[in-house]
């Protein structure tokens, strides 16, 4: 079979994808379940992969899909049991004191709380997180949902207390040949990781300088009464200035101390100026921004999850600092799970594991209940049950209905998640073929020669939105793109650090990141709409990108010790 065929027979899953939810605008729970069937499909007839790897990587998909539940579980359980205990009042009281301006509170909660979140923890739980506090705070459900996807870009590369980068990165390549190679060159593996890490850190920075404006902009002009444009440049000052007290520090962390903590750094110290700045009205206009009245949104606007103040059940008041606790608990708890190694060690003790499934090599799975965000979300509930008194009843009934909402998400996954542990594991077959990703590459890399590097991003954010994870296309696509450097003579460094950038700006458009984010809000079956705002600023993300590669390539000639003449 000719390479051209088969680099489209591996896309089709995708496209199919997208023209099902974006084109036909098919619900979730409809499309994915037709999408999985024509992968498995050809994975075996045209990969000709073994029906045991193929059902082996879908239980390893199920396995997935159930840590990536228990995560957005765990989200929603706390958004409830704050709406019954009053916590969700407080917080929404306390943002008068701040601003009254939605697009203010999105840069706050959504940019920079979201920020903070995804350093701490990864697995999308940023989108998780910040869009039901932002139903809570009034936001429509689909508007807080594509502004949480929007999180899921400069901080990602990161998140996770850096694993795309130390898990993703390293895993991705072949680090004992790399390192063997540097030592003869008189380097080593961890100068040369250093530099990956700070190329990662500063082509974020200079992109993700602008994502807080993109994402008022494109929040004030689809779900504005206008449908202005204007109304988002009208706080262009105030949002660049979001944007820079962020990626200043982020890329100073990411370049001085490693891939550890940029993000939650650049989070921390975005917080500690903006807030004080907002409070004080710094380069706020004059006019305030509000959506329509909540009567006249339309239908697609609402979710199954839209909390009102009216509904609190609290018995006594909450103060605005005892309404946030629950939050900022998360946030400390989340990094003391990640950066103490003997709870860490603890919380990772208790693991559900299968390795080799079917005695497939390779296709293993395991989930962490503990060490899972969901695990760390279910404890700050339980903390917040004795911090906010709350009763049995109202408990109950954040239970209950969080149990509710996770069903439908559950239905959706089950088929997006096996869909792509298929694909991802399809590099072992018995007709000898590269991955089905792999061949995605190597078909946008063959068609386009020397100017590639403006496209290596598009490659990383290619493999995300297969895997829904930069972590995952870091591993599927790393050793590729160093592979692609060293045939055009470039730095192999830049090259992989384009693929981790590009891989962090897919995590906008990945499905099961959508349907996660959206399940939080109970917006299930509205995901195309989702894309079709979301692809606009992954669109832009990865063409600057590609446009800084470009420029560090052929403009200053960025070298590194493995540039082969």
């Amino acid at each position: 079979m000719n390479q051209t065929l088969l680099a489209l027979l591996a896309f089709t899953p995708l496209l199919l994808a997208g023209i099902l939810l974006v084109g036909f605008r098919l619900a979730a729970k409809i499309a994915m379940p037709i999408v999985f069937l024509v992968t498995v499909l050809i994975a075996l007839l045209a990969w000709d992969m073994t029906f045991t790897r193929v059902l082996a990587s879908t239980l390893q998909g199920l396995m997935l899909t159930v840590a990536i539940l228990w995560i957005i579980f765990g989200a929603i359980l706390l958004l409830n049991a704050l709406k019954h205990s009053g916590g969700i009042a407080a917080i929404r009281n306390g943002f008068s004191g701040i601003s009254p301006d939605r697009r203010v509170q999105a840069l706050i909660v959504a940019w920079l709380f979201g920020c903070f979140i995804e350093g701490a923890s990864g697995f999308g739980t940023p989108a998780a997180v910040a869009a039901p506090l932002m139903v809570a705070l009034g936001f429509p459900a689909l508007a807080a949902v594509v502004v949480g996807m929007m999180i899921q870009s400069t901080p990602v590369s990161f998140g996770a207390v850096g694993t795309p980068i130390v898990v993703g990165v390293t895993g991705g390549i072949d680090k004992a040949g790399i390192t063997e190679q540097l030592v003869a060159n008189g380097d080593s593996w961890e100068n040369y990781f250093r530099l990956i890490t700070s190329e990662v850190a500063i082509t974020h920075a200079i992109v993700g300088v602008l994502m807080p404006l993109i994402m008022v902009i494109i929040m004030v002009r689809f779900f504005g009464a206008n449908r202005s444009w204007k109304e988002g440049l009208d706080i262009a000052p105030f949002a660049l200035f979001t944007g820079v007290c962020f990626v200043v520090p982020y890329a100073l962390a990411g370049v001085l101390l490693g891939p550890e903590f940029p993000s939650m750094i650049g989070a921390m110290v975005g917080l500690a100026i903006v807030v004080p700045a907002a409070r004080r009205g710094f380069l706020l206009p004059k006019t305030t921004w509000d959506f329509p009245e909540s009567k006249s949104w339309p239908d697609e606007w609402i979710g199954s999850m839209e909390i009102k103040v009216d509904q609190i059940a609290g018995s006594t008041p909450i103060s605005t600092f005892m309404g946030w606790v629950p939050y900022v608990l998360l946030a400390v708890l989340l990094v003391i799970s990640r950066t103490v190694e003997p709870i860490t060690n603890a919380l990772k003790s208790l693991a559900l594991s299968w390795d080799n499934i079917l005695g497939e090599a390779g296709i293993s799975g395991s989930i962490q209940p503990l060490y899972l965000p969901g695990g760390i979300l279910i404890i700050v509930v339980l903390i917040t049950a004795l911090l906010h008194h709350m009763r049995g009843g109202q408990l109950g009934a954040a239970l209950n209905e969080s149990t509710k909402t996770i069903l439908g998400a559950g239905f959706v996954l089950i088929f997006t998640i096996p869909m792509v542990r298929i694909l991802i594991n399809s590099g072992i077959n018995q007709a000898d073929l590269v991955s089905m990703p792999v061949a995605m590459a190597q078909a946008v890399a063959d068609g386009v020669g020397g100017i590639y590097p403006l496209f290596a991003p598009a490659v990383g954010a290619l493999g995300a939105f297969i895997a829904g994870s930069n972590t995952v296309s870091n591993l599927m696509l790393a050793d590729f793109q160093f592979n692609v450097a060293q045939q055009l003579g470039l730095s192999t460094a830049m090259m992989v650090a384009l693929q981790a950038v590009g891989a962090a700006a897919g995590n906008m458009i990945a499905i099961h990141n959508v349907v996660a984010a959206s399940a939080t809000v109970g917006l299930l079956g509205r995901e195309g709409t989702t894309l079709r705002m979301t692809i606009l600023p992954t669109i832009y993300y990865a063409l600057f990108a590609g446009i800084i590669g470009l420029i560090a390539f052929y403009g200053i000639g960025i070298a590194d010790s493995l540039l082969s003449g």
